[in-house]
């Protein structure tokens, strides 16, 4: 393509959707059942179709897309396998919520029609959610795209539960659940959110029967006291021992409760006397479960009360307990009320108080998964990255309870339960059976209830393959590779796709899980909408192009720690993608100048000591990269490619090659241009699963390259030996000296403030013959680069009236002067100095004050104290410096 077409301004705008779909024409990412290279599978942790994409999902994609574009480079078989989750009570959630501002409730229109609305939801954002992957480059086979309610996962789902209800190992009971009093369905742990509010805590007199004697008992809810069965004490406790064995009177409802001995109580809390509400706490079901307590549900599902709170049936939570107060204080009862600090569960879908809720629920036996799951993670068959999420991981399965898979929901996976309404018998059975199984009645009905989304997501690693039939895809990726995701669903979905995984396949379903941290602003505060710091990734990549978010978004990860994002940072690596083109925008202009000239692989001998330089860097950046990227450092792999391109290539070889490129010599041109066209072919390599965009369309116009970047093969060692080779001789000490020279030039011209249009003269000093004659070869390198006139370098000189920067070169000392006779004001150049000594003494005053209380040494953290001695350190090597400075200029 003509340099005329490469335009000047980069936008990739201009370039990211063409590019997108010459991708999917050319089939760049398409895998197959069976081929002769091994096979590298990710499964995409589905997103929800609830609405648009985060930046969490961002992260997620950029992650998993680098990984398999550098496997797909490396000779690897990948599959890279995108879809959606239905998410019952979130979809659910969002539905009702649309429909209410149409004056429309799920109620009244019944569950077909509520349905047919709900899929026409999932299609707009299922649309909606695939352009959000493809614009942010995720190089997706989307011939295999599923849909957790599609219909052959819907099969894999049905027969999961069959067969675990068969083994007996999916019951229906009784339970304490979280109830979401709006949505009239019970939710998982990770739907609910903890809140500290400003509460309440009332003093409630609890009257002994048959005595005056009464137990003071503490509660920030006084309406559950309508479901009490027992108050308990601790053994221990010699305030209450008397007591032991008799009952108290409960009151507004004067029925007589035990007080009983556990020593779960906390002595110092309140009274030490506590309520058990054993249907409406899940601390009391525990203790009333070991004691035999009734459990009392006092709750209707929308959150009224039900018939067992005599007097108050039909109220609502918080009118029952004002009520409740006001009875309780005309009776007397209550002795006091304070101001509390309480921790409110609440939905993370609607909004309101989550309450723990005895109903009647579907469960998985968990036990009997858990072994082998926690086995394969001791064992190291499944490895957590980074290592410290897998004592997180053990600690969670070996404090497992029974998994409550019954939600209450329209939305989902029903459950495949069927009641004959003539015997009562069950049948579960994966096909809807006409009749009931036992007595032939065909007057049966099915539950209501729906699978709890996990439950289906759990099946997704061998779901999505095929299972359960043994297709090609899945024998030749199962198990899939790697699992990524963030570190707040490892209990919830990692833990329950490797029980689910073992359990029907016998094998793990991926071998290593990559856990990353969650997505902060740049204060390190938690995005939420209510705070408004929340980032849309849409019109990050409007603003900045999918390569510069992606980037960003990579290099900011650390080792399972959260990671924050700064707008600031993308602007960076914006302007770093920018570099990259203007890059290529300069080589093409080079080539199209010299478009006569045929550029041939030159000889070791034909190659300059720059040259052979970049193809060091570029051979040490490929060993580091490909050492980070197997370790999943990413983010230590996408700066080293950053470092080699923006200042080894582009600000040191650049500038340094334009000599030979601008010069007359044919051969020097040659092997100059050509040696630029190789290492810009491989810096777009080492790049492209990091910001694949600007990269292949780089590569499309370059008139040396073919075929499509995103196939190529990822720059290694042994890939690239012919053109490492010719760099045979070290000259990256001999290039340091020369790089370390210029900057120091420039450095002294900056503090200075010395206009760059100025030549400046340099005396240089070295100590030994042997550095003299390395920057005698490099003298013209120098002058160019650094902007200098004349050029000494000489084995001593007089260095009054003279900037000065001492290098290190070489295991000795090497002086760069620049005498500033005619180009500063000495007077004000020495007040400045003498400003800056003033300024950095107060400094070092503070700190050697601080090291010399002994009070500061013995309490203040090591860690500080250790800062402040490093500090010192510098500053006293600073003041000394500044010193010889102020000297020199006093001549």
């Amino acid at each position: 393509m003509a340099n005329s077409e490469f335009p000047t301004r980069f936008d990739p705008k201009d370039f990211e959707e063409r590019i997108y779909k010459f991708w999917i024409d050319s089939k760049s990412f398409t895998s197959e059942d069976k081929s002769t290279k091994p096979p590298y599978c990710i499964v995409l942790p589905p997103p929800n179709v609830t609405g648009s994409l985060h930046l969490g999902h961002a992260l997620d994609q950029s992650i998993q897309d680098v990984l398999i574009r550098w496997k797909r480079m490396s000779g690897f078989n990948t599959l890279y396998l995108p879809g959606t989750d239905h998410a019952g009570i979130a979809t659910q959630s969002v539905v009702e919520k649309n429909l209410k501002k149409e004056g429309k409730t799920r109620k009244a229109l019944g569950r077909v029609e509520f349905e047919t609305e709900i899929w026409k939801w999932k299609e707009t954002y299922a649309d909606r959610i695939r352009s959000q992957m493809r614009r942010l480059g995720g190089s997706f086979d989307w011939s295999r795209e599923r849909f957790t309610l599609d219909e052959g996962f819907s099969a894999a789902v049905r027969k999961v539960f069959v067969d675990l209800y068969k083994k007996q190992l999916i019951y229906r009971g009784e339970r304490l659940v979280n109830w979401d009093v709006q949505l009239e369905t019970a939710v998982s742990d990770l739907e609910v959110e903890h809140r500290q509010e400003k509460g309440s805590l009332w003093h409630i007199k609890y009257p002994i029967e048959g005595s005056k004697e009464f137990l003071t008992i503490a509660t920030t809810r006084p309406e559950t006291l309508l479901g009490d069965t027992a108050v308990c004490v601790h053994p221990d406790d010699e305030r209450y021992q008397k007591f032991a064995g008799k009952n108290v009177i409960l009151p507004l409802l004067n029925k007589k409760i035990p007080i009983l001995q556990d020593s779960f109580v906390d002595k110092s809390f309140g009274s030490g006397a506590v309520k058990i509400t054993p249907a409406h706490d899940f601390t009391d079901y525990e203790v009333g479960k070991r004691h035999d307590l009734p459990m009392i549900n006092i709750l209707n599902i929308e959150g009224t009360l039900n018939e067992n709170a005599g007097p108050y049936k039909g109220l609502k939570i918080d009118a029952a307990r004002k009520k409740i107060v006001e009875d309780l204080t005309s009776q007397g009862l209550l002795v006091k009320e304070e101001t509390h600090q309480v921790s409110v569960p609440v939905s993370e879908r609607s909004g309101v108080r989550v309450e723990p809720f005895l109903s009647k629920q579907w469960f998985v036996r968990i036990d009997a998964l858990a072994t082998g799951a926690k086995r394969v993670v001791e064992s190291g068959t499944v490895r957590f990255v980074p290592d410290l999420w897998t004592k997180t991981y053990l600690h969670w399965m070996n404090n497992i309870q029974d998994w409550c898979i019954s939600r209450q929901l329209w939305w989902g996976h029903r459950i495949p339960a069927w009641y004959c309404q003539g015997c009562q018998h069950v049948t579960i059975s994966e096909k809807d059976p006409t009749q009931c199984e036992k007595c032939g009645d065909s007057n049966i009905k099915q539950d209501e209830d729906v699978l709890d989304t996990w439950f289906s997501s759990g099946l997704w690693p061998f779901g999505t393959l095929g299972w359960p039939e043994k297709t090609e895809s899945f024998k030749t990726f199962y198990p899939t590779s790697v699992l990524v995701t963030g570190h707040d669903i490892i209990f919830f979905w990692v833990a329950r796709m490797i029980m689910q995984g073992l359990y029907f396949i016998e094998d793990v379903p991926f071998r290593t899980v990559y856990i990353h941290g969650l997505i902060r602003d740049s204060q390190g505060k938690k995005m939420s909408k209510s705070i408004g710091n929340t980032v849309d990734p849409l019109e990050m990549i409007e603003k900045y192009g999918a390569d510069a978010l992606r980037f960003t978004l990579i290099a900011s990860l650390m080792a399972g720690r959260d990671l924050k994002f700064s707008e600031q940072r993308l602007e960076g690596h914006r302007n770093f993608i920018t570099k990259v083109w203007n890059a290529a925008r300069f080589l093409l202009s080079a080539l199209e100048e010299n478009k006569d000239l045929e550029l041939s692989t030159p000889t070791r001998g034909m190659l300059s000591n720059v040259d052979q330089w970049i193809l060091q860097r570029l051979k040490v950046t490929c060993e580091s990269v490909d050492r980070n990227l197997n370790e999943f450092r990413l983010s230590d792999a996408a700066n080293t490619i950053y470092d080699f391109i923006w200042h080894d290539f582009c600000d040191w070889y650049v500038e340094m090659s334009k000599a030979a490129i601008y010069g007359n010599i044919v051969t020097e041109k040659g092997s100059a241009l050509w040696i630029f066209c190789q290492v810009l072919e491989r810096a777009l390599r080492l790049l492209h699963p990091f910001a694949p965009f600007v990269t292949e369309e780089i590569y499309q116009r370059l008139p040396f390259t073919s075929g499509i970047l995103a196939n190529k093969t990822y720059p290694g060692i042994a890939s690239e030996k012919d053109l490492f080779d010719l760099a045979a001789t070290d000259v990256s000490e001999e290039i340091a000296v020369v790089k370390d020279v210029i900057t120091a030039v420039r450095n002294i011209r900056g503090e200075n403030r010395i206009s760059p249009a100025i030549e400046l003269n340099v005396v240089l000093v070295p100590q030994t013959g042997k550095v003299q004659k390395l920057l005698g070869n490099h003298s013209d390198l120098i002058k160019r680069l650094a902007r200098v006139g004349d050029l000494a370098v000489q084995p001593s000189a007089n260095l009054a009236k003279c900037a000065v920067a001492t290098l290190s070169v070489q295991e000795e000392t090497l002086q760069v002067a620049v005498p500033l006779e005619g180009l500063v004001d000495f007077n004000e150049e020495i007040k400045r100095v003498e400003k800056q000594i003033e300024k950095i003494q107060k400094e070092q005053s503070v700190i050697r004050g601080k090291l010399d209380n002994e009070k500061y040494l013995a309490n203040a953290p090591e860690e500080l104290v250790n800062q402040d001695k490093q500090r010192l350190v510098q500053i006293d090597e600073q003041v000394l410096k500044m010193n010889e400075s102020l000297g020199r200029l006093r001549g």
